[in-house]
């Protein structure tokens, strides 16, 4: 071990740890769960990191040597080199203030190293004075949450959503010419083309996908430059512009200085929305999933107009049973969504005065739905959507015995009288053909050239 201090005095610290003294008082402090900082956010708070120093040279407050270093050490970490110097869990400081210093002591001791001097002194680079310079946790921790958030989304969930969306508007082209019985309440209706079905299941999802893709432009505003309560102090006029400038050249993303640094400090209703659309796709989802499993059920004794893709067996006492797993795994990762949305629906609203104490919470959550969804999607997608294959003699079987094809006779002989020939097809367990010459009210010649379930689907 060696021994660091801070401003409440001297603290052991691991002799091979880049971190140093607020670290540790954190890993004593806070030692809840398994949920460790996000590495998207850590790498984000590193690139926040490096445009302040860059940014502080550019107006005479860093020399260029200590910028150097830093940019160095900043960048090892952006390569994945020091992962396993971030222990710290989400539960700590609602501002974020532990993670920040850990990225703080991380870029200064490496920094250190690189200058030629030892982790722990504080020289010559200081983790306050030089790497948090022109900053405080409280705008450095929130620009860094939107910039996972926007990455996350624009990044990985958008790509996984449109790979999906892929799939289900090639079923959408191959089902378009498969006929079958549409479902409201739950029971029979007037047909329709199971393509048309799958035309709305991919028209959901794109709807959800552009809600997600309108969250992104206003994750794109950062609190940089509004340091402790949004007045700036201590931070060189014009610094949260240039360095959202630097950080849009990085990322391709239009990073940007947040007009209202109050409000980008003291709420994140900009979060709020994101997991909202996320917790609207999660529904689109369930829906989605659960008409597939529903079509698929059986083989023998459910609807089986789908026949689902035979992943794994489904049964460790049943031999043969195939299970909707695809199906139950995206709908359980759904849940998971809307439990993680109510959290943040919740932590957005604790902005006291002049700063949200729940950033931690927010953004692990937030990214923890982008990433289940994002795994999630293209699995759906690859083993479950794509392999698809339809029951035609089953749902041959349905149209033909269904009662709602009276439908198309209502205009002729009128609502009343059709009504009484789908009752009596029912009572007499029979066909609405049967039924209807059995009551006189058409002749089989009109019968069979006013129902025909083909023209009902595509009027």
């Amino acid at each position: 071990m060696r021994i660091e201090s801070d401003s409440l005095g001297e603290i052991e610290v691991p002799e091979e740890a880049y971190w140093g003294a607020q670290t540790a008082r954190s890993l004593l402090h806070f030692p809840i769960g398994r949920d460790r900082m996000p590495l998207e956010v850590i790498r984000a708070l590193v690139l926040v990191k490096k445009a302040a120093a860059l940014v502080n040279q550019e107006l005479g407050l860093l020399p260029r040597t200590l910028c150097g270093w830093i940019v160095t050490a900043a960048d090892e970490i952006l390569a994945g080199q020091h992962d396993d110097q971030f222990p710290l869990g989400v539960w700590q400081s609602g501002s974020g203030t532990q993670t920040n210093m850990n990225v703080n002591e991380v870029i200064a001791n490496r920094a250190n190293e690189l200058a030629g001097g030892r982790r722990g002194t504080k020289t010559p680079v200081h983790p306050n004075d030089h790497v948090n310079l022109s900053q405080s946790s409280n705008d450095a921790f929130p620009s860094a949450m939107h910039m996972a958030a926007a990455i996350g989304l624009r990044e990985r969930l958008l790509p996984a959503l449109a790979q999906l969306c892929t799939a289900l508007e090639r079923k959408t082209a191959q089902f378009e010419r498969v006929v079958k019985l549409g479902r409201t309440h739950l029971q029979d209706a007037v047909p329709m083309t199971l393509g048309q079905e799958f035309s709305g299941y991919a028209a959901l999802l794109a709807r959800s996908a552009e809600r997600v893709e309108a969250t992104v432009p206003g994750l794109t505003e950062l609190a940089l430059g509004g340091t402790a309560v949004g007045t700036g102090l201590n931070a060189p006029h014009g610094f949260g512009e240039r360095a959202a400038a630097k950080l849009a050249e990085w990322t391709a993303i239009p990073f940007r200085s947040h007009p209202n640094k109050f409000v980008a400090l003291s709420a994140h209703d900009e979060i709020v929305f994101a997991s909202a659309a996320l917790r609207t796709l999660a529904g689109s989802l369930i829906k989605i999933a659960n008409d597939v499993r529903w079509l698929g059920s059986g083989p023998r004794a459910g609807l089986a107009e789908l026949v689902l893709p035979n992943n794994e067996p489904g049964s460790s006492i049943m031999p043969g049973k195939v299970n909707p797993t695809q199906c139950e795994a995206l709908t359980m990762v759904c849940v998971q969504v809307l439990g993680n949305d109510a959290a943040i629906a919740l932590a957005g609203t604790q902005g006291n005065f002049e700063l949200n104490v729940f950033k931690p919470v927010l953004i692990r959550n937030l990214l923890h739905s982008v990433e289940l969804l994002t795994d999630a999607c293209p699995l759906f997608a690859g083993f479950c959507i794509d392999g698809l294959e339809v029951n035609r003699r089953r749902i041959a079987k349905y149209v033909e015995e269904g009662l709602m094809l009276v439908t198309a006779l209502s205009p002729v002989i009128g609502y009343d009288r059709a009504a009484q020939i789908a009752r009596k097809a029912l009572q007499d367990d029979t066909s609405l053909r049967v039924a209807c010459l059995a009551l006189g009210y058409l002749s089989a010649e009109e019968f069979d050239r006013l129902v025909q379930p083909e023209r009902m689907a595509n009027p």
